[in-house]
């Protein structure tokens, strides 16, 4: 099975993988890093535009770390989750000071970075390198849920059981592996999706074990809808908006207008001095860390 779903995907991905920036040959495994910080619950569409200004304007780890951390949090914009970036930021530096600017290939030294975890050390190895490493997000654990055990979702995820899956499903040769498991990551994102899935589109259809059983649906735990508005997140987003589109520190005046729960303003403010995503200036003002 895993020999025959391999042998099906490769070719697949080889003809019709999205043309997305970091896939091209010309990427470096540093660009390969940068996206995958900014892919990181984040849809595509929202993340070209940024990556493709942020490597021009930092097109190697050592330029990053160089750059004050207002600037890489303005160039951030909007992706979301603004810790990446910071994360980022010390990475670049950890990169550019203990590696000799080069992002390292080994999977124990990128874990070793900060803001790298497993998924995203797998990825770099896999996609900047070219190398065989089982690379395991949402969409790869659907794929194989479906086509190797037959049923419509993965449920909460298993971390070693589901690196044994993807690891079981990869060819020996690194070159071979790193396409399938782009390969996997590109089906379960625009064809085996978790709503909708395109089985006619398929590759894998005909060694699916869950169209094989009748397509069924899946009845076992689910995680829970992550909702937005109101949320501490939506508030720390509307004050960091009012620090970034300000070319100095702001009053707290300015911070205040944004959000009317004075509690919530406050704890979410609190949270962002404690993140080092914002500073507050000698004279109370507020404004993104130098």
């Amino acid at each position: 099975m895993s020999s025959a779903l391999a042998d099906l995907v490769l070719p697949w991905f080889r003809a019709e993988a999205r043309d997305l920036p970091w896939r091209r040959p010309e990427t470096t495994p540093w660009g390969v890093l940068v996206s995958e910080f900014m892919l990181q619950q984040t849809p595509v569409n929202r993340v070209e535009p940024i990556w493709d200004a942020w490597m021009r304007r930092w097109p190697r780890p050592s330029d990053l770390a160089a750059a004050p951390r207002a600037d890489v949090l303005r160039a951030w914009g909007k992706l979301g989750y603004p810790r990446r970036a910071i994360r980022l930021h010390d990475a670049a530096a950890a990169i550019a000071g203990q590696h000799g600017d080069e992002v390292p290939s080994d999977v124990d030294a990128l874990e070793a970075l900060p803001g790298v975890g497993s998924y995203t050390a797998r990825a770099v190895a896999a996609f900047g390198y070219g190398l065989r490493a089982p690379v395991v997000d949402t969409n790869v654990r659907r794929v194989v849920a479906r086509a190797v055990h037959g049923s419509g979702d993965a449920g909460p995820a298993r971390v070693r059981a589901d690196l044994a899956d993807v690891d079981a499903l990869l060819p020996p040769d690194d070159d071979s592996a790193a396409v399938v498991s782009a390969g996997l990551m590109e089906l379960g994102a625009v064809v085996c999706t978790a709503r909708t899935p395109r089985c006619g589109l398929c590759p894998a259809s005909s060694v699916c074990a869950w169209v094989a059983a009748g397509r069924p649906a899946y009845d076992g735990p689910r995680r829970p809808a992550q909702r937005f508005a109101g949320t501490d997140r939506q508030v720390r987003g509307k004050l960091l908006d009012v620090l970034r589109d300000s070319p100095g520190p702001v009053p707290r005046t300015s911070l205040d207008a944004v959000w009317s729960d004075a509690g919530q303003r406050d704890r979410c403010l609190d949270s962002l001095l404690v993140d080092g995503l914002c500073e507050q200036t000698d004279d109370g003002r507020f404004a993104l860390p130098a």
